[in-house]
């Protein structure tokens, strides 16, 4: 039986004021629905965490408004990745002419900033939005959800969209979130320092608005899955690490994610770069990275999850991506909205248009391309191996020893025997699953 819309209540609750929820009251507003927006942070951005970074030409066609008056911080012009090993580092920059030239292709974001604004554009289109409201349980009737309860209140509605975050209560609650499995789940932990806009534009080559976003690999992570961020804001940058929960369970020498920060601020090479800053603020959060395998059930009778809830985070090692997701997710959750609520039915049946809207998208896209990206990358020789190996290579071509040098290819020919030659091509091959 199709679901009646609500003779009382709410057409619409979104549970979560980040990126996902934002975008899906903002496109309901746009379009005359009624949306109620509860957020248990004291404002949209308060408890939200990420690196620092959203992609826009996925997404510029959903938003071709919203987008151009957006707060962002610096375009992406300069991108760069670092091997650390325990003793050296390696760092390659690539700077690309289409990076610089508008439409950029992303920007560094503070989401305490970027939240609120977005808070109020969805304010203004007409979402209603409850901030310090925590949702306790979700109202389940028949197997449908029918509304939340917050506060001891019921607050009923004709659909719910989860966007709660990565440890969805309310995904849970309406038994949509599968069992966490800590494979599938990274702690990432992230500084704000600020340091002025002369500062940074000196200390990181740039001109204007332009940005610098930094990867970092190996010994970072004191050889562990996962890898560090940096990110130049207009006044500051946000400095991180991404450390896989498995990896730091198991690790040996007992190291915790705070411990693994203040190690990665301390070398040398991260040091000048934080010098002189001033730390202003401080934040942790669990990251899904669980990839296609991971994601929950994305709809259920009278219910849609989006973003971080649904697990739409994708690490492929070059990228770390989610903001675009959360966003994504969140207008096409609107749209599924919109066409049950002409139907007058938010029922199973016709909210898996959400899942169908999303195989059409980059999203499932994406992550179906993508489903392997996690076993490949989760190798320790990424971390361990390889920067070592880089690292010694590099060094033995560019010292000049007391005596005769040896020639190049002899150089280069002792850290590359058959034994390496093997571990190298198999890595090779594993790589063509991404």
């Amino acid at each position: 039986m199709p679901n009646q819309e609500a003779n009382e209540g709410f057409e619409v609750i979104v549970v979560g004021g980040g990126l996902a929820g934002l975008a899906a009251a903002y496109t309901l507003a746009d379009r005359g629905v009624e949306v109620l927006v509860l957020e248990r942070g004291d404002y949209c951005g308060a408890k939200n965490v990420t690196g620092g970074r959203i992609y826009l030409n996925p997404i510029r066609e959903l938003f071709p408004q919203l987008l151009k008056n957006a707060p962002f911080e610096r375009y992406i012009a300069h991108e760069e990745v670092s091997l650390f090993a325990p003793s050296r580092s390696i760092t390659l920059r690539y700077d690309g002419s289409e990076l610089g030239e508008p439409p950029y292709q992303s920007y560094s974001v503070l989401r305490a900033k970027f939240d609120r604004w977005l808070a109020r554009q969805a304010e203004q289109k007409g979402a209603m939005l409850v901030t310090k409201s925590r949702v306790d349980d979700v109202i389940l009737e028949n197997g449908a959800v029918k509304g939340v309860r917050a506060g001891g209140e019921e607050l009923r509605a004709n659909v719910v969209i989860a966007c709660d975050g990565v440890l969805s209560l309310v995904a849970e609650k309406a038994g949509l979130r599968k069992d966490i499995r800590p494979r599938h789940y990274a702690v990432g932990i992230k500084e704000v320092i600020e340091m002025g806009t002369a500062t940074i534009e000196n200390r990181f080559n740039l001109e204007g608005d332009e940005g610098t976003a930094r990867l970092f690999m190996g010994d970072v992570t004191a050889g562990m899955f996962g890898g560090g961020f940096l990110y130049t804001n207009l006044e500051s940058i946000s400095l991180g690490l991404v450390i896989s929960i498995e990896a730091l369970s198991e690790n040996q020498m007992e190291l915790t994610a705070p411990d693994l920060l203040e190690r990665f601020k301390e070398r040398p090479e991260v040091a000048r770069l934080v010098k002189g800053g001033e730390t202003v603020e401080y934040s942790a959060h669990v990251i899904p990275e669980g990839g296609f395998d991971a994601l929950n059930s994305l709809y259920g009778d009278g219910i849609l999850v989006a973003g971080d809830a649904a697990g739409f985070a994708l690490n492929i090692g070059v990228t770390v991506r989610g903001m675009e997701y959360a966003m994504a997710s969140g207008y096409y959750a609107a749209e599924t909205v919109l066409r049950a609520r002409e139907k007058g039915d938010y029922s199973r049946a016709t909210l898996s248009q959400y899942q169908r809207l999303l195989e059409d998208s980059f999203v499932l896209k994406d992550f179906r391309n993508f489903r392997d990206a996690l076993s490949v990358i989760d190798n320790h020789r990424f971390f361990q191996y390889y920067p070592e190996l880089l690292g010694n290579i590099l060094k033995d071509l560019y010292q000049v020893p007391p005596g005769p040098k040896d020639r190049l290819y002899s150089t280069i020919r002792r850290y590359l025997g058959v034994r390496e030659a093997c571990k190298i091509l198999g890595d090779v091959r594993r790589m063509r699953k991404i």
